[in-house]
C-alpha cells in the first residue's frame, strides 16, 4: 500500500507509534536494517516509520513490522497512544543531550519556545541548533514570539517583584500577536505533547507561568514540570 500524507490530528500519534516502534526495537537489541529484513521492507521505509514525519508507510507495512517485532497491531498502536497536555520546563542548568533526553522520557511532541530572542551563550540552545538537536530526535519546534517578555519587564522577575512582572505581561498577552499565539499553543496542547521553554529553572521567575496559567484556563490541561 502506498505511503501517505498524516494529516494535523494525526501527526501527534505519528510521533506516539514512531517512539514505539523504536523502543520495541532497541528492546530487542536490533538494528533498524535488521528490524527491516525481518519485516521484508526496505530500511528506507522503516525510517520514514520511525521517523515519525507528515508522509508514512502503509497500514500493511506497519502489521509487517508489528509482526516482525511480536506484537499485535492493536498492541502496538494501543501503546503508542499517549495524552496531550502541557509541559513547563527552563533550560537553566542543563546541557542539551540531557535536555533532549527529559522530553523524550516525557514523550514530548512539540517544544514552543517563548523567549522573545531564542539565542543563548549556552551551546545548543539558540533558535538554529536547538531546532535541530530536536528534530533529529522527532520533536516538532516553534518559536512563538509574541509571547516573549520585553526586556523592560525582566527586572521584577530577577529582584522578586514578581506579581508586578506578572501583572505587566498579562497586560502584554491582550495584543493581536500575542493571542495568534496562544491559540496556535492551545492548538498544539489539545493534540500532542507541548514542552513550553524558557531560560528559567524556576517557573515562580518566569514569564511563561502566565502564559501556562493562561493555556490551562483556555484548555483546561494539566501543566507538569519537566523533570
Amino acid at each position: 500500500m502506498a505511503s501517505r500524507p498524516v494529516n494535523t490530528d494525526e501527526h501527534a500519534r505519528a510521533r506516539a507509534l514512531a517512539r514505539r516502534v523504536r523502543g520495541l526495537r532497541e528492546e530487542r537489541g536490533w538494528t533498524r536494517e535488521r528490524l527491516a529484513k525481518e519485516a521484508s521492507i526496505q530500511p528506507s521505509t522503516l525510517a520514514r516509520l520511525e521517523g515519525g514525519g507528515a508522509i508514512q508507510p502503509g497500514f500493511f507495512t506497519i502489521g509487517w513490522v508489528a509482526e516482525a517485532l511480536g506484537v499485535s497491531l492493536d498492541d502496538l498502536f494501543r501503546q503508542s497512544r499517549v495524552s496531550p497536555g502541557l509541559w513547563s520546563v527552563g533550560y537553566e542548568g542543563r546541557d542539551i543531550d540531557s535536555f533532549v533526553a527529559s522530553l523524550l522520557d516525557a514523550q514530548i511532541d512539540v517544544v514552543a519556545d517563548v523567549r522573545l530572542t531564542p539565542i543563548s551563550r549556552k551551546p545548543g540552545f539558540s533558535k538554529t541548533r536547538l531546532g535541530q538537536a530536536l528534530g533529529e530526535a522527532g520533536i516538532d519546534y516553534t518559536h512563538l514570539r509574541g509571547l516573549g517578555n520585553p526586556k523592560d519587564n525582566r527586572a521584577p522577575f530577577w529582584e522578586g517583584r514578581i506579581a508586578e512582572g506578572r501583572a505587566r505581561f498579562r497586560s502584554l498577552l491582550r495584543s493581536d500577536t500575542a493571542q495568534s499565539d496562544l491559540d496556535e499553543l492551545a492548538d498544539h496542547a489539545m493534540q500532542s505533547r507541548v514542552a513550553v521553554l524558557c531560560f528559567e529553572k524556576d517557573e515562580d521567575r518566569c514569564h511563561r507561568q502566565v502564559v501556562l496559567q493562561t493555556l490551562h484556563k483556555r484548555t483546561s490541561l494539566t501543566v507538569t514540570p519537566l523533570a
